[in-house]
């Protein structure tokens, strides 16, 4: 199976995983989605990150065919959204943000009528079957009723099962929500493997800022339906001058210190607050904490303490966004789909 993703992978380099060009989706007189334009590269994890009702969802709904944009176009793994919806639909796969999966049926029972729905012949899907419950760490509950699974069970089954078919891009919309701490990072350790081992494409919907940092090459943020900054996390954080902050105790002359500090190129600004430390607003605060340190041996004084505060992804959406993300609870029958098996057949869309 790593062979079809790894010949998947090569044919979407030279067209792209994903390309958007001004998608837009209206309902009525509200405008959802409002001229997002973007590029997921081949074996890229992308991120989607917004408030609620920034148009992340509708977003997606576009990208994999249940919704019709209202104008622009998009394709998917080289196939347009619209004009070939049912080629897209055979090489996506998508991991709603509901548990779809069938309570009354094994673990092996849902994800292999699910290679069922997609026309793969039964050694092929039972070979890929025993794959991907193996890889997902479900091997020995595979003939267990799915009613018996924890939530994070449950979620690895899902994505084990929505890779049945060897899809080329892969959507996920808030996999990790409503599960413990130790189900969350095994969801995070089993994306990083598919990764590792598949080159898999990616499009990660979250609002969790430590789940986007650690397991996103790169995030859009998304406001009012548009993408209003997009980076690594780095380059996002770099976005936001003067940002990250030193606070430095001296002792020795601190006038001369200030002075030489607030001649440097990307040092903002230096204060004093009411303890007498000297508050350094300051680019890429680790780099400059050696410089800084070189400016107050020179300026004949000593460092009795330092402390670096950088800024976090949440201090970036918060400038771009001007509000917090907060943990909100699973919708019921929310998300991307309403079918009890998760994503329709291609064959309907024939």
């Amino acid at each position: 199976m790593s062979a079809e993703f790894a010949n998947g992978r090569a044919a979407d380099a030279a067209r792209g995983a994903i390309k958007a060009h001004d998608l837009v989706k209206r309902f009525g007189e509200f405008t959802a989605v409002d001229g997002v334009s973007l590029e997921v590269r081949p074996g890229e994890l992308f991120g989607l990150l917004g408030p609620n009702g920034a148009g992340k969802t509708t977003l997606t709904r576009m990208l994999t065919t249940l919704l019709a944009p209202t104008s622009g176009s998009a394709l998917v793994a080289g196939f347009d959204i619209v004009r070939e919806s049912a080629q897209v639909r055979e090489v996506i796969g998508v991991i709603p943000q509901a548990l779809t999966s069938d309570l009354d049926l094994t673990g092996w029972e849902n994800v292999d009528i699910y290679g069922e729905f997609y026309g793969l012949a039964r050694r092929v899907r039972r070979e890929r079957a025993r794959h991907l419950l193996q890889m997902v760490g479900l091997s020995e509950r595979a003939n267990d009723l799915v009613g018996t699974y924890s939530g994070g069970m449950r979620r690895r089954l899902e994505i084990a099962r929505g890779l049945i078919h060897s899809p080329r891009v892969l959507f996920l919309d808030e996999p990790t929500i409503g599960l413990d701490p130790q189900s969350r990072r095994a969801v995070w350790e089993l994306l990083r493997q598919l990764r590792s081992e598949t080159g898999l494409t990616i499009s990660l919907t979250t609002h969790y800022m430590d789940e986007a940092e650690t397991l996103c090459d790169r995030i859009a943020i998304v406001d009012g339906g548009k993408i209003i900054a997009l980076g690594t996390p780095s380059e996002l954080k770099a976005m936001v001058k003067g940002s990250d902050r030193i606070e430095l105790e001296i002792s020795g002359d601190d006038t001369l210190t200030i002075e030489r500090l607030r001649a440097q190129p990307d040092i903002h600004d230096v204060t004093r607050d009411s303890t007498g430390l000297l508050i350094i607003s300051c680019d890429d605060g680790a780099r400059m904490v050696p410089r800084v340190m070189d400016q107050v041996e020179s300026a004949g004084a000593r460092i009795t303490s330092i402390r670096l505060e950088r800024i976090s992804l949440e201090d970036v959406f918060i400038r771009f966004t001007g509000r917090r993300l907060r943990d909100e609870p699973a919708r019921k029958g929310g998300g991307f789909f309403s079918l009890n098996m998760g994503m329709p057949r291609p064959s309907d869309m024939k």
